[in-house]
């Protein structure tokens, strides 16, 4: 059976994190989370205001005094270290979020030749090349060259969206001109024409001096913290060719059985799919499609059709290097890829990435622990309240007691979806039963061997119990927009 992570942080999450990991470590190993996901631990452009992607120095885990203080948002680095060493101890692997695409809070300007390009079509060039300034240098100077005595200036970014001219600040996005060309790196995704271009400055991968530097900090940082794998962020923009390369790098000298997670944000698994041949199988991958599926369903409510639930995922194409979850810090409301799944079909899509042999789920910390946080719209203060779905712990439970065995799948109507986990020699199995609109029920044959034996809803969703015949066969039902999970009474 494969393990299970916790992500565990959103984006509103107040802080101090570290902490509250130590805290809660126990109680996430007793739910049987065999990993962690936590967010970005290094210095950020808006200190402690920043989740960690506005990343100023990947060197400041919290021990320097830059960006208006020592630590990050979520503690420091001896606390980072810490919740580390507790999540080990605990028995989970540590999955730290790397951020290799951009940097922003630049110390000091430069004078840079640069051209405006077409936000829409980045390849479009907006005017001649002209001269502006703009902060593409950091020097670090809190840090003062400890670890390492890098400074990067323009030479190392391909694009900026934010210059000075004439006393003024003009927002857009410029392709800086350096010693590596005036075109945009081509081995990214073509989204928006060339999507080599994301936010703040943008890292430029044909600098030799780059790469050398990103390898040496990754071993600095690995060595370090001892995590044990990476969850690598906007890999669609990072040139395919480095990527390669440095996670090569990763695999072959520094930590050969480190897991590498990329979030390569593709609604269309065939996308993926190709990404991934091109990193030669050495990185797992967030299945986004299924995301939008369980999002689209939430939506269409009883006009879904449930058999499809799983078609066009990266589950369904790879499910060996597929990680499946049904919301993340970026899909959470008032945020850039906001698709949240509506609270009446999460319980569903939980069942399906916890429950299904394949899957290696992810679970989001609101939906276990709740969220609650206001956000501006229209200026107007909205709050925003996240119910912690209290249906979730049950399915954990299921998925370390009864979800082992093979798979049966019984996909058969548009509106009532089962499957059954036969169980092995330890663990009796279940069945899952599934409804998006009225109540439904499957009639399943189990075997001889469990001729007249009763099965209950371990979920408590329905309370009658279903007596299987002398062949093993029964009618197991589910509640109006519900799922129902029988396991065998004992």
């Amino acid at each position: 059976m494969n393990g299970i992570i916790i992500q565990f942080f959103h984006w509103y999450h107040p802080g101090n994190l570290w902490n509250e990991f130590i805290e809660k470590s126990d109680y996430l190993k007793s739910l049987g989370f065999t990993a962690v996901w936590l967010p970005p631990a290094y210095k950020c452009d808006l200190g402690k205001e920043g989740r960690g992607y506005d990343v100023y120095d990947l060197y400041d885990l919290g021990e320097f005094d830059q960006k208006g203080g020592i630590p990050t948002r979520y503690g420091t680095k001896e606390e980072y270290l810490n919740a580390i060493k507790k999540a080990q101890e605990s028995g989970m692997s540590v999955y730290a979020d790397i951020v290799l695409n951009h940097r922003m809070g630049g110390d000091e300007a430069e004078e840079i030749t640069i051209h405006r390009v077409n936000e829409e079509d980045r390849n479009q060039v907006l005017g001649d090349p002209f001269t502006a300034n703009a902060f593409t240098k950091f020097t670090f100077p809190g840090r003062n060259g400890t670890y390492s005595q890098f400074i990067w200036d323009y030479q190392c970014f391909s694009g900026i969206d934010a210059i000075q001219k004439d006393g003024e600040e003009i927002k857009g996005v410029f392709k800086i001109h350096n010693e590596y060309g005036t075109e945009w790196n081509d081995a990214v995704s073509h989204q928006f024409g060339n999507y080599d271009y994301l936010m703040g400055a943008d890292v430029e991968y044909r600098n030799p001096y780059v790469v050398e530097e990103l390898k040496n900090w990754i071993k600095w940082y690995l060595d370090t913290t001892k995590v044990n794998g990476i969850r690598l962020d906007a890999l669609k923009h990072i040139p395919s060719d480095f990527l390669k390369d440095w996670v090569s790098y990763i695999k072959t000298e520094i930590a050969p059985n480190c897991f590498i997670l990329g979030e390569f944000w593709k609604d269309e698994a065939d996308k993926i799919s190709d990404f991934f041949d091109r990193m030669d199988n050495l990185l797992s991958c967030f299945d986004a499609p299924l995301h939008y599926n369980f999002f689209t369903a939430s939506k269409e409510g009883k006009d879904y059709d449930l058999t499809k639930i799983l078609e066009n995922t990266f589950l369904k194409e790879n499910p060996l290097f597929s990680v499946s979850f049904v919301e993340n810090h970026d899909t959470q409301k008032f945020q850039a890829l906001e698709s949240s799944v509506a609270d009446w079909f999460k319980p569903m899509a939980y069942a399906i990435i916890l429950l299904s042999k394949e899957a290696y789920p992810c679970v989001f910390y609101p939906d276990l622990f709740g969220a609650e946080y206001t956000e501006m719209k229209d200026d107007q203060e909205v709050n925003v309240i996240i119910p912690k779905l209290e249906v979730l712990s049950a399915l954990l439970q299921v998925r370390q007691q009864f979800a082992y065995g093979e798979q049966i799948d019984y996909f058969d109507h548009p509106n009532c979806i089962a499957w059954v986990r036969t169980g092995d020699s330890e663990h009796p199995g279940c069945v899952v039963v599934i409804s998006n609109s009225d109540e439904g029920y499957k009639e399943i044959e189990l075997g001889a061997e469990h001729a007249h034996a009763q099965y209950t809803d371990f979920l408590q969703q329905r309370n009658d119990t279903v007596t299987l015949d002398e062949n093993g066969k029964g009618t197991f039902r589910v509640n109006v927009k519900s799922v129902s999970v029988w396991i065998k009474n004992q």
